[in-house]
């Protein structure tokens, strides 16, 4: 049973969230962000284990930060909406508290890379922005924990804080990545057309042998792109020399 006690008790919990709301206009990279959330999260509520997932394009949520390490799933474990615990606080954008038994949960959902997937307590709130969804923070704890109404309140009001500006740093990764997308697009595409010109061959043989070239070197296509156009720039300058 949730306990019902007063909101903001401890002058700690509001320095915390004072320098939330201060640093919101930071413009930090994402990770940093990220990570300053999972710190205050932790020293707030003591945990065995604090996550963040965002919200991506593809409207799954991308677990994106880690209390614990976590390098072979961060950035790569993926849930849709409305698949586990996680997934239903998405959808109906509501917290979850369980404080005991987690895994036999009717909404729960195992990934064999986590090992807190058998922690007892758990609790999931909702990262919002303007009513728009923006991630989930998750919260567990290897024995049975009963979240009192003021922990489920302020790991809320944190996510309310934060999610303008975990979204402004989402879009900030998105644009660079798109960015950068395009600037190896227009590498690729010259390497290819002095592919064409040096070897007489057609568009696509040339981007199939970009990409062999790219498999068998283990670089990026970019990368054996610039190696090409390095390569052409130096017999011009030869030539002309």
């Amino acid at each position: 049973m949730i306990q019902s006690e007063p909101m903001m008790s401890n002058p700690t919990e509001i320095e915390f969230l004072h320098e939330i709301g201060s640093r919101m206009a930071a413009a930090d990279p994402l990770h940093a962000v990220l990570g300053r959330v999972v710190t205050f999260v932790s020293s707030l509520v003591q945990c065995d284990s604090c996550f963040v997932y965002v919200l991506n394009q593809d409207n799954e949520l991308v677990l994106r930060a880690s209390k614990n390490p976590h390098p072979d799933v961060v950035d790569r474990l993926k849930i849709p909406i409305g698949q586990g615990i996680t997934g239903w606080v998405a959808k109906h954008r509501s917290p979850v508290a369980v404080a005991r038994h987690a895994f036999e949960d009717a909404r729960f959902r195992v990934f064999n890379e986590l090992p807190e997937d058998r922690y007892e307590a758990f609790l999931s709130v909702p990262v919002l922005s303007r009513g728009k969804l923006v991630g989930v923070i998750n919260l567990q704890h290897l024995q049975p924990h009963e979240h009192s109404l003021r922990e489920i309140q302020l790991i809320s009001t944190i996510g309310f804080l934060v999610g303008a500006e975990i979204e402004m740093a989402r879009l900030e990764v998105e644009n660079t990545e798109l960015s950068e997308r395009l600037q190896s697009r227009k590498v690729i595409d010259r390497a290819k057309g002095i592919l064409q010109r040096e070897l007489g061959i057609t568009e696509e043989e040339a981007y199939l042998t970009i990409q062999r070239q790219s498999r068998d070197r283990r670089k990026t296509k970019k990368e054996i792109a610039e190696a090409i156009i390095l390569g052409d720039e130096l017999r011009r300058g030869k030539a002309n020399g």
